[in-house]
């Protein structure tokens, strides 16, 4: 469209608005530029010159109040409710302001105007998650526990990251884990699992076994990796039965097949198929020694898809004692423990082993199979051994003693597969 003007008066007056306008538009930007540059240092006297130079801008206001708040030098919550009432003048959807307003009066000890200002931000932002978190925690310290918790699941339900900090702080407020998992937590995979985290650090191994009981109960796909922390924890503290149920019930959830064992063999997956490890009831891989490697072989094995392969590299005398595994035994019962080891140019006189470690009467004991060096085809080591009262957790470690000539190097492969612990009447009777 062409604006078309049929005298010089008329052109000229739009010349001039134009100028107005554009010295408006100037001024505006010049002004907004110089306001955040006086934000931008971060100083009381760069907020008052910037809420002096653009009074129109709720940011700058909400940013003194911000400095008036929360500046250690000179704090002051009577000025920083001005300058946060006035934002809100400005910008009364700002729920981030209504949520500060309400801490500076509740510094003030104006509980009243402090929960009116929280349940405006609510109005403001019905959604957000911090709204909910900051408001439940101010009904905690008015000890207002049912609608805290009731914000506080709100605000977890949003951002389940916030879980184990809202586990904490309501635990700490009411120790009653029924009522926090049944009030706070939504039944959530995620939430469980960073409770039971937190948890687990204080070692408050009962709470975090019926937090664990309630994950079980919603059966999420969960992977079998989180579960071993939790599983090695009970391990420590001597809550073997424990630990056995919370790595069964952690297998189902995981949905896989679990490890084709011999049949009644209480060690799980000897033939290295699970591709699970780092602990719980997994082989532990320590973190790897000079002069070995640990890992898994898919093209030679004894049975099943794979074994486990050790590679020395021949540049020391290496003491190795560092894939074990833990299991659970029965006291008074005798076992048969076996496995299948193969060699090939495997130098020194001292080979792969087995070891078996145990506590007894508060003080360690082991014993230890054959070894197997240089070539040898699969070789079965065996040994019988029984759990003695007491005793109800054994580990046994795949082992190569230092040889007796210091300066001997071992070089070569081993492979072992198929370990397994049978209690004798599971073996049956001998043909």
């Amino acid at each position: 469209m062409v604006l078309r003007l049929s005298s010089a008066a008329a052109r000229l007056t739009l010349v001039i608005v134009a100028l107005i306008l554009a010295t408006a538009l100037a001024y505006l930007s010049i002004r907004n530029a110089f306001a955040a540059h006086y934000v931008g240092l971060q100083t009381r006297s760069g907020y008052e010159r910037a809420v002096q130079l653009a009074p129109d801008n709720a940011e700058n206001w909400f940013l003194l109040g911000r400095y008036w708040q929360y500046n250690l030098d000179e704090p002051d919550a009577s000025r920083a409710v001005q300058a946060y009432r006035t934002a809100l003048t400005l910008d009364p959807r700002s729920a981030y302001a209504w949520m500060d307003l309400a801490t500076a009066y509740e510094s003030q000890a104006d509980l009243s105007a402090a929960r009116e200002a929280f349940l405006q931000a609510e109005r403001a932002y019905p959604a957000s998650a911090e709204v909910s978190w900051r408001y439940g925690n101010f009904l905690l310290r008015q000890g207002e526990l049912p609608a805290a918790f009731a914000e506080i699941r709100q605000s977890v339900s949003v951002d389940p990251q916030r879980a184990a900090e809202a586990f904490s702080r309501c635990w700490r407020v009411a120790p009653d884990i029924q009522a926090i998992l049944d009030q706070v937590l939504p039944p959530s995979a995620a939430v469980y699992l960073a409770t039971i985290r937190e948890l687990d650090a204080d070692a408050a191994i009962d709470p975090a076994l019926a937090v664990w009981d309630r994950l079980v109960a919603i059966r999420p796909h969960l992977p079998l990796a989180p579960a071993i922390p939790f599983t090695d924890s009970l391990i420590q503290a001597h809550r073997i039965d424990d630990a056995h149920r919370v790595w069964d019930q952690a297998v189902a959830l995981s949905g896989s097949p679990p490890p084709v064992d011999p049949p009644g063999s209480v060690l799980w997956d000897g033939g290295f198929e699970a591709g699970v490890a780092g602990g719980g009831f997994a082989w532990n891989f320590a973190p790897p020694a000079r002069g070995v490697q640990a890992t898994y072989d898919a093209n030679e094995k004894h049975s099943g898809q794979r074994s486990l392969r050790l590679v020395f590299d021949g540049s020391r005398n290496v003491d190795f004692s560092d894939v074990c595994h833990v299991v659970q035994v029965r006291p008074g019962t005798s076992y048969r423990f076996s496995s299948w080891v193969r060699a090939q140019n495997l130098t020194t006189d001292q080979g792969i082993r087995f070891r078996l470690e145990w506590v007894e009467n508060a003080h360690s004991a082991s014993t230890e199979t054959t070894e197997v060096h240089g070539t040898q085809p699969w070789t079965e080591l065996s040994l019988p051994w029984t759990a003695v009262a007491g005793v109800r957790q054994l580990r046994a470690c795949v082992t190569r003693h230092p040889s007796d000539d210091f300066g001997s190097r071992i070089h070569g492969t081993a492979w072992v597969d198929d370990v397994a612990l049978l209690p004798v009447s599971s073996l049956g009777p001998k043909p």
